[in-house]
Protein backbone atom coordinates (compact mmCIF):
# COMPACT_ATOMS: atom_id res chain seq x y z
CA UNK A 1 0.00 0.00 0.00
CA UNK A 2 1.67 3.37 -0.93
CA UNK A 3 1.76 6.55 0.97
CA UNK A 4 1.93 5.39 4.39
CA UNK A 5 3.31 7.53 6.88
CA UNK A 6 6.78 6.60 8.87
CA UNK A 7 7.49 6.87 12.23
CA UNK A 8 11.20 6.47 12.72
CA UNK A 9 12.43 3.89 16.02
CA UNK A 10 14.19 6.80 17.54
CA UNK A 11 10.22 8.94 17.79
CA UNK A 12 8.84 5.97 19.08
CA UNK A 13 8.23 5.78 23.16
CA UNK A 14 10.50 4.13 25.34
CA UNK A 15 8.21 1.43 27.59
CA UNK A 16 10.92 -0.09 29.84
CA UNK A 17 11.75 1.41 33.12
CA UNK A 18 15.27 0.45 34.37
CA UNK A 19 16.45 -0.73 37.57
CA UNK A 20 15.95 2.37 39.88
CA UNK A 21 16.97 1.24 43.44
CA UNK A 22 14.82 -0.67 45.57
CA UNK A 23 11.48 -1.22 44.67
CA UNK A 24 12.17 -0.22 41.41
CA UNK A 25 10.88 -2.59 38.60
CA UNK A 26 13.82 -4.53 36.84
CA UNK A 27 15.05 -3.67 33.73
CA UNK A 28 13.14 -4.61 30.63
CA UNK A 29 9.90 -4.88 32.54
CA UNK A 30 6.80 -3.51 31.24
CA UNK A 31 5.27 -1.31 33.42
CA UNK A 32 1.89 -1.55 32.67
CA UNK A 33 0.69 1.62 35.37
CA UNK A 34 3.40 4.54 33.52
CA UNK A 35 1.40 3.09 30.18
CA UNK A 36 -1.85 3.68 31.41
CA UNK A 37 -1.04 6.92 33.16
CA UNK A 38 0.86 8.61 30.08
CA UNK A 39 -2.05 10.85 28.11
CA UNK A 40 -0.59 11.08 25.54
CA UNK A 41 -1.36 7.11 24.83
CA UNK A 42 -4.17 7.15 22.88
CA UNK A 43 -4.71 3.71 21.67
CA UNK A 44 -3.30 0.47 22.82
CA UNK A 45 -3.59 -2.26 20.02
CA UNK A 46 -3.20 -6.29 21.92
CA UNK A 47 -2.25 -8.83 19.26
CA UNK A 48 -0.94 -12.33 19.67
CA UNK A 49 -2.03 -16.00 18.54
CA UNK A 50 -5.33 -17.02 19.16
CA UNK A 51 -5.75 -18.66 22.76
CA UNK A 52 -3.09 -16.69 24.33
CA UNK A 53 -5.82 -14.06 26.27
CA UNK A 54 -5.80 -11.14 24.35
CA UNK A 55 -9.78 -10.32 25.27
CA UNK A 56 -9.16 -10.82 29.02
CA UNK A 57 -6.01 -8.44 28.85
CA UNK A 58 -7.75 -6.27 26.55
CA UNK A 59 -10.39 -5.71 29.01
CA UNK A 60 -8.38 -5.58 32.19
CA UNK A 61 -6.23 -2.76 30.86
CA UNK A 62 -9.23 -0.73 29.92
CA UNK A 63 -10.91 -1.65 33.24
CA UNK A 64 -7.67 -0.53 35.08
CA UNK A 65 -7.53 2.71 32.97
CA UNK A 66 -10.60 4.08 33.81
CA UNK A 67 -10.14 3.21 37.62
CA UNK A 68 -7.30 5.38 37.15
CA UNK A 69 -9.35 8.28 35.83
CA UNK A 70 -8.96 7.78 31.67
CA UNK A 71 -12.16 7.48 29.71
CA UNK A 72 -11.91 4.33 28.06
CA UNK A 73 -13.37 2.15 25.05
CA UNK A 74 -12.08 -0.95 24.85
CA UNK A 75 -13.05 -2.63 21.24
CA UNK A 76 -12.77 -6.74 21.57
CA UNK A 77 -13.43 -9.29 18.21
CA UNK A 78 -13.69 -12.16 20.43
CA UNK A 79 -16.55 -13.89 19.00
CA UNK A 80 -17.28 -15.91 22.49
CA UNK A 81 -18.44 -13.03 23.85
CA UNK A 82 -16.88 -13.18 27.48
CA UNK A 83 -15.83 -9.65 27.24
CA UNK A 84 -19.51 -8.99 27.67
CA UNK A 85 -20.05 -11.36 30.39
CA UNK A 86 -16.95 -10.37 32.72
CA UNK A 87 -18.23 -6.95 32.25
CA UNK A 88 -21.86 -7.61 33.47
CA UNK A 89 -23.25 -6.32 29.88
CA UNK A 90 -26.52 -8.58 28.66
CA UNK A 91 -24.67 -8.01 24.83
CA UNK A 92 -21.74 -6.06 23.14
CA UNK A 93 -22.27 -4.93 19.65
CA UNK A 94 -21.21 -2.26 17.14
CA UNK A 95 -22.39 0.19 19.21
CA UNK A 96 -19.81 0.86 22.88
CA UNK A 97 -22.01 0.74 25.93
CA UNK A 98 -21.20 1.85 28.72
CA UNK A 99 -20.14 -0.24 31.90
CA UNK A 100 -21.85 0.82 34.74
CA UNK A 101 -20.51 1.57 38.52
CA UNK A 102 -16.57 1.80 36.48
CA UNK A 103 -14.66 4.09 36.21
CA UNK A 104 -12.75 6.69 39.22
CA UNK A 105 -11.48 10.94 39.19
CA UNK A 106 -13.96 11.03 36.11
CA UNK A 107 -12.69 7.74 34.56
CA UNK A 108 -15.35 6.04 32.72
CA UNK A 109 -15.36 2.31 30.11
CA UNK A 110 -17.11 1.96 27.29
CA UNK A 111 -17.45 -2.15 25.56
CA UNK A 112 -18.16 -2.61 22.22
CA UNK A 113 -18.14 -6.10 20.02
CA UNK A 114 -17.44 -5.61 16.33
CA UNK A 115 -20.03 -6.44 14.23
CA UNK A 116 -18.07 -7.09 10.56
CA UNK A 117 -20.78 -6.72 8.63
CA UNK A 118 -22.89 -4.14 10.64
CA UNK A 119 -19.15 -1.82 10.17
CA UNK A 120 -18.97 -2.53 6.53
CA UNK A 121 -22.50 -1.50 6.19
CA UNK A 122 -22.20 1.56 7.71
CA UNK A 123 -18.98 2.51 5.80
CA UNK A 124 -21.19 2.20 2.47
CA UNK A 125 -24.31 4.18 4.27
CA UNK A 126 -22.13 7.43 4.99
CA UNK A 127 -19.83 7.14 1.56
CA UNK A 128 -22.77 6.53 -0.88
CA UNK A 129 -25.52 8.19 -2.01
CA UNK A 130 -28.96 6.43 -0.48
CA UNK A 131 -29.57 4.76 -3.68
CA UNK A 132 -26.30 4.13 -4.63
CA UNK A 133 -26.20 2.13 -1.02
CA UNK A 134 -29.43 0.20 -1.22
CA UNK A 135 -28.47 -1.12 -4.30
CA UNK A 136 -25.10 -1.83 -3.00
CA UNK A 137 -26.54 -3.52 0.32
CA UNK A 138 -29.08 -5.77 -1.40
CA UNK A 139 -26.94 -7.13 -3.46
CA UNK A 140 -25.82 -11.11 -2.83
CA UNK A 141 -22.17 -10.87 -3.85
CA UNK A 142 -21.93 -7.43 -1.39
CA UNK A 143 -23.67 -9.66 1.63
CA UNK A 144 -21.21 -12.70 0.76
CA UNK A 145 -18.48 -10.18 1.25
CA UNK A 146 -19.18 -8.44 4.18
CA UNK A 147 -20.50 -11.92 5.94
CA UNK A 148 -17.36 -13.92 4.77
CA UNK A 149 -14.61 -12.75 2.86
CA UNK A 150 -11.71 -13.67 4.35
CA UNK A 151 -9.66 -10.64 5.67
CA UNK A 152 -13.07 -8.78 5.78
CA UNK A 153 -13.21 -8.88 9.75
CA UNK A 154 -9.69 -7.68 9.99
CA UNK A 155 -10.46 -4.67 7.81
CA UNK A 156 -13.13 -3.60 9.60
CA UNK A 157 -11.47 -3.71 12.95
CA UNK A 158 -9.48 -1.35 11.33
CA UNK A 159 -12.54 0.99 9.80
CA UNK A 160 -14.02 0.51 13.18
CA UNK A 161 -10.92 1.80 15.08
CA UNK A 162 -10.68 4.72 12.54
CA UNK A 163 -14.42 5.53 13.36
CA UNK A 164 -13.78 5.41 17.18
CA UNK A 165 -10.37 7.35 16.81
CA UNK A 166 -12.63 10.15 14.68
CA UNK A 167 -15.47 10.39 17.16
CA UNK A 168 -12.99 10.84 19.85
CA UNK A 169 -11.12 13.80 18.44
CA UNK A 170 -13.79 15.14 17.01
CA UNK A 171 -16.13 16.04 20.00
CA UNK A 172 -17.45 18.84 21.29
CA UNK A 173 -18.10 20.30 24.80
CA UNK A 174 -22.22 20.98 23.56
CA UNK A 175 -22.23 17.70 22.00
CA UNK A 176 -24.63 15.41 24.60
CA UNK A 177 -24.71 12.56 21.89
CA UNK A 178 -20.91 11.62 21.29
CA UNK A 179 -18.90 9.85 23.82
CA UNK A 180 -15.63 11.45 24.05
CA UNK A 181 -12.62 8.84 25.35
CA UNK A 182 -8.79 9.39 25.88
CA UNK A 183 -8.56 6.10 25.28
CA UNK A 184 -9.10 3.12 22.80
CA UNK A 185 -7.83 -0.32 23.50
CA UNK A 186 -8.52 -2.70 20.30
CA UNK A 187 -8.68 -6.83 20.59
CA UNK A 188 -7.47 -7.86 17.33
CA UNK A 189 -9.42 -10.63 15.85
CA UNK A 190 -8.40 -14.08 16.38
CA UNK A 191 -6.24 -14.41 13.31
CA UNK A 192 -3.90 -18.04 13.01
CA UNK A 193 -1.63 -15.71 11.04
CA UNK A 194 0.19 -13.20 12.73
CA UNK A 195 -0.84 -9.22 12.53
CA UNK A 196 -3.33 -10.18 9.46
CA UNK A 197 -5.35 -7.01 10.64
CA UNK A 198 -1.83 -4.96 8.86
CA UNK A 199 -2.53 -7.20 5.72
CA UNK A 200 -6.46 -7.02 4.84
CA UNK A 201 -5.97 -3.04 4.02
CA UNK A 202 -4.00 -4.44 1.57
CA UNK A 203 -5.89 -8.39 0.51
CA UNK A 204 -9.18 -6.23 0.68
CA UNK A 205 -7.23 -3.78 -2.09
CA UNK A 206 -5.96 -6.52 -4.45
CA UNK A 207 -9.26 -8.44 -4.71
CA UNK A 208 -11.24 -4.87 -5.61
CA UNK A 209 -8.48 -3.82 -7.69
CA UNK A 210 -7.52 -7.19 -9.72
CA UNK A 211 -7.33 -7.91 -12.97
CA UNK A 212 -11.02 -9.90 -12.51
CA UNK A 213 -12.61 -7.14 -10.89
CA UNK A 214 -10.83 -4.66 -13.75
CA UNK A 215 -12.48 -7.08 -16.50
CA UNK A 216 -15.84 -6.85 -14.69
CA UNK A 217 -16.06 -3.60 -15.13
CA UNK A 218 -14.50 -3.06 -18.72
CA UNK A 219 -18.01 -3.04 -20.37
CA UNK A 220 -18.84 0.25 -18.12
CA UNK A 221 -15.46 1.74 -18.84
CA UNK A 222 -14.50 1.33 -22.36
CA UNK A 223 -14.95 1.35 -25.76
CA UNK A 224 -17.72 -1.60 -26.38
CA UNK A 225 -16.76 -2.33 -29.93
CA UNK A 226 -13.05 -2.85 -28.77
CA UNK A 227 -14.11 -4.98 -25.51
CA UNK A 228 -17.38 -6.85 -26.53
CA UNK A 229 -15.88 -9.77 -28.11
CA UNK A 230 -13.21 -10.46 -25.85
CA UNK A 231 -15.24 -10.15 -23.20
CA UNK A 232 -18.28 -11.87 -24.32
CA UNK A 233 -16.13 -14.72 -24.56
CA UNK A 234 -14.92 -14.36 -21.35
CA UNK A 235 -18.00 -13.78 -19.95
CA UNK A 236 -19.81 -17.22 -21.84
CA UNK A 237 -16.74 -19.16 -20.05
CA UNK A 238 -18.03 -18.02 -16.48
CA UNK A 239 -21.64 -18.18 -17.12
CA UNK A 240 -20.90 -21.94 -17.54
CA UNK A 241 -18.41 -21.92 -14.51
CA UNK A 242 -20.15 -19.38 -12.07
CA UNK A 243 -23.98 -19.30 -13.43
CA UNK A 244 -25.35 -16.54 -15.12
CA UNK A 245 -27.16 -14.30 -12.08
CA UNK A 246 -23.91 -15.13 -9.87
CA UNK A 247 -21.55 -13.17 -12.48
CA UNK A 248 -24.41 -10.30 -13.00
CA UNK A 249 -24.46 -9.94 -9.48
CA UNK A 250 -20.71 -9.59 -9.18
CA UNK A 251 -20.58 -7.04 -12.21
CA UNK A 252 -23.86 -4.96 -10.56
CA UNK A 253 -21.61 -5.23 -7.24
CA UNK A 254 -18.47 -3.83 -8.60
CA UNK A 255 -19.87 -1.31 -10.86
CA UNK A 256 -21.88 0.23 -7.94
CA UNK A 257 -19.20 -0.45 -5.52
CA UNK A 258 -16.51 1.22 -7.47
CA UNK A 259 -17.18 4.86 -6.65
CA UNK A 260 -16.37 3.61 -3.04
CA UNK A 261 -13.27 2.44 -3.82
CA UNK A 262 -10.82 5.13 -3.59
CA UNK A 263 -12.13 5.75 0.22
CA UNK A 264 -11.57 2.39 1.22
CA UNK A 265 -7.73 3.17 0.40
CA UNK A 266 -7.53 6.04 1.51
CA UNK A 267 -9.30 5.80 5.20
CA UNK A 268 -6.74 2.53 5.40
CA UNK A 269 -3.65 4.35 4.65
CA UNK A 270 -5.01 7.00 7.40
CA UNK A 271 -5.53 4.32 9.87
CA UNK A 272 -2.22 2.77 9.13
CA UNK A 273 -0.51 5.97 9.68
CA UNK A 274 -2.44 6.09 12.63
CA UNK A 275 -0.70 2.55 14.29
CA UNK A 276 2.19 3.96 13.54
CA UNK A 277 2.26 7.37 15.73
CA UNK A 278 3.36 7.94 18.75
CA UNK A 279 0.15 7.76 20.49
CA UNK A 280 -0.72 4.19 19.80
CA UNK A 281 1.02 1.44 21.65
CA UNK A 282 1.15 -2.17 20.83
CA UNK A 283 1.45 -4.92 22.99
CA UNK A 284 2.10 -8.42 22.25
CA UNK A 285 0.26 -11.14 24.10
CA UNK A 286 1.83 -14.66 24.91
CA UNK A 287 0.78 -17.34 26.76
CA UNK A 288 4.45 -19.37 28.22
CA UNK A 289 4.60 -22.42 24.85
CA UNK A 290 6.48 -22.97 22.05
CA UNK A 291 3.96 -21.98 19.59
CA UNK A 292 3.05 -19.22 21.22
CA UNK A 293 6.32 -17.86 21.89
CA UNK A 294 7.45 -18.59 18.28
CA UNK A 295 4.50 -16.32 17.16
CA UNK A 296 5.41 -13.54 19.70
CA UNK A 297 8.87 -13.21 18.11
CA UNK A 298 6.99 -12.91 14.87
CA UNK A 299 4.59 -10.16 16.00
CA UNK A 300 7.33 -7.96 17.45
CA UNK A 301 9.68 -8.56 14.49
CA UNK A 302 6.66 -7.71 12.31
CA UNK A 303 6.08 -4.58 14.47
CA UNK A 304 9.35 -3.52 14.21
CA UNK A 305 9.11 -4.11 9.94
CA UNK A 306 6.34 -1.42 9.99
CA UNK A 307 7.41 0.85 12.30
CA UNK A 308 4.63 0.08 15.00
CA UNK A 309 5.36 1.36 18.56
CA UNK A 310 5.54 -1.43 20.30
CA UNK A 311 5.34 -1.19 24.65
CA UNK A 312 6.23 -4.45 25.45
CA UNK A 313 5.41 -8.08 25.81
CA UNK A 314 2.66 -9.44 28.16
CA UNK A 315 2.99 -13.37 29.01
CA UNK A 316 -0.13 -15.01 30.46
CA UNK A 317 -0.49 -17.82 32.19
CA UNK A 318 2.79 -18.28 34.03
CA UNK A 319 3.03 -21.21 36.41
CA UNK A 320 4.47 -20.08 39.86
CA UNK A 321 6.66 -22.46 41.50
CA UNK A 322 5.52 -22.52 45.16
CA UNK A 323 8.08 -24.43 47.39
CA UNK A 324 10.68 -22.68 45.50
CA UNK A 325 13.61 -24.55 48.36
CA UNK A 326 12.55 -28.42 46.83
CA UNK A 327 13.82 -28.85 43.49
CA UNK A 328 11.79 -30.99 41.35
CA UNK A 329 14.45 -33.92 41.56
CA UNK A 330 14.39 -33.33 45.31
CA UNK A 331 10.36 -33.90 45.50
CA UNK A 332 10.35 -36.88 42.57
CA UNK A 333 13.06 -38.74 44.91
CA UNK A 334 11.10 -38.26 48.18
CA UNK A 335 7.45 -38.86 46.55
CA UNK A 336 9.04 -42.42 45.46
CA UNK A 337 10.02 -43.14 49.24
CA UNK A 338 6.38 -42.18 50.39
CA UNK A 339 4.54 -43.63 47.78
CA UNK A 340 4.12 -47.04 49.48
CA UNK A 341 2.86 -45.84 52.54
CA UNK A 342 -0.93 -44.90 53.33
CA UNK A 343 -2.96 -42.06 54.65
CA UNK A 344 -0.83 -38.44 55.31
CA UNK A 345 2.54 -40.78 53.45
CA UNK A 346 0.38 -40.99 50.42
CA UNK A 347 -0.75 -37.47 50.42
CA UNK A 348 2.51 -36.47 50.96
CA UNK A 349 3.64 -38.37 47.93
CA UNK A 350 1.06 -36.69 46.09
CA UNK A 351 1.71 -33.57 46.69
CA UNK A 352 5.55 -34.03 46.29
CA UNK A 353 4.94 -35.78 43.08
CA UNK A 354 2.73 -32.57 42.01
CA UNK A 355 5.25 -30.08 42.73
CA UNK A 356 7.85 -31.80 40.64
CA UNK A 357 5.65 -31.40 37.57
CA UNK A 358 5.15 -28.04 38.68
CA UNK A 359 9.09 -26.93 38.85
CA UNK A 360 9.16 -28.35 35.28
CA UNK A 361 6.97 -26.47 34.01
CA UNK A 362 8.02 -23.90 35.45
CA UNK A 363 11.76 -24.40 34.44
CA UNK A 364 10.50 -24.64 31.04
CA UNK A 365 8.56 -21.72 31.19
CA UNK A 366 11.22 -19.65 32.28
CA UNK A 367 13.72 -21.05 29.51
CA UNK A 368 11.67 -19.90 27.14
CA UNK A 369 11.32 -16.88 28.86
CA UNK A 370 14.87 -15.87 28.80
CA UNK A 371 15.23 -17.44 24.95
CA UNK A 372 12.65 -14.24 23.81
CA UNK A 373 14.56 -12.18 26.13
CA UNK A 374 17.92 -13.09 24.25
CA UNK A 375 16.56 -12.72 20.83
CA UNK A 376 14.85 -9.79 21.69
CA UNK A 377 16.94 -7.69 24.45
CA UNK A 378 14.97 -4.54 24.30
CA UNK A 379 11.45 -5.41 24.44
CA UNK A 380 9.88 -4.77 28.28
CA UNK A 381 8.31 -7.83 28.99
CA UNK A 382 5.43 -8.65 32.54
CA UNK A 383 3.98 -11.73 33.15
CA UNK A 384 1.00 -12.66 34.21
CA UNK A 385 0.44 -15.69 37.10
CA UNK A 386 -1.92 -18.64 36.07
CA UNK A 387 -5.65 -18.52 37.85
CA UNK A 388 -6.91 -21.15 39.23
CA UNK A 389 -10.57 -20.46 36.83
CA UNK A 390 -11.53 -18.33 34.28
CA UNK A 391 -12.28 -15.00 34.70
CA UNK A 392 -16.18 -14.18 34.71
CA UNK A 393 -16.96 -10.67 36.63
CA UNK A 394 -15.23 -7.00 37.39
CA UNK A 395 -13.14 -8.49 40.04
CA UNK A 396 -11.63 -10.93 38.25
CA UNK A 397 -10.27 -8.30 35.86
CA UNK A 398 -8.99 -6.16 38.77
CA UNK A 399 -7.44 -8.93 39.17
CA UNK A 400 -5.91 -9.61 35.91
CA UNK A 401 -5.05 -5.84 35.57
CA UNK A 402 -3.41 -6.28 39.05
CA UNK A 403 -1.33 -9.12 37.95
CA UNK A 404 -0.50 -6.68 34.82
CA UNK A 405 1.36 -4.42 37.02
CA UNK A 406 3.88 -7.38 38.58
CA UNK A 407 1.70 -8.20 41.43
CA UNK A 408 1.93 -11.47 40.23
CA UNK A 409 5.51 -11.56 39.03
CA UNK A 410 7.06 -15.19 39.49
CA UNK A 411 10.87 -14.57 39.79
CA UNK A 412 11.31 -14.43 35.37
Amino acid sequence: MTGRAQTSPSARKGRTSPRGGSGGPAAGTLDIDELLADRTTEIIVCCGSGGVGKTTTAAALALRAAEQGRKVCVLTIDPARRLAQAMGLTELDNTPRPVKDVGRDGGSLDAMMLDMKRTFDEVVEAHATPEKAQQILANPFYVALSSSFAGTQEYMAMEKLGQLHAQATSTTEDSDDTKAWDLIVVDTPPSRSALDFLDAPDRLASMLDGRFIKLLLAPAKGPARLLSAGFGIVTSALNKVLGAQVLTDMQTFVAAFDTLFGGFRQRAEGTYALLQAKETAFIVVAAPEPAAMREASYFVERLAGEDMPLAGLVINRVHETGADGISAADAESAGRKLEQGRGADRMTADLLTIHAERMRVAARELRLKRRFAAAHPGVATTSVAALAGDVHDLDGLRRIGALLTGAGETGS
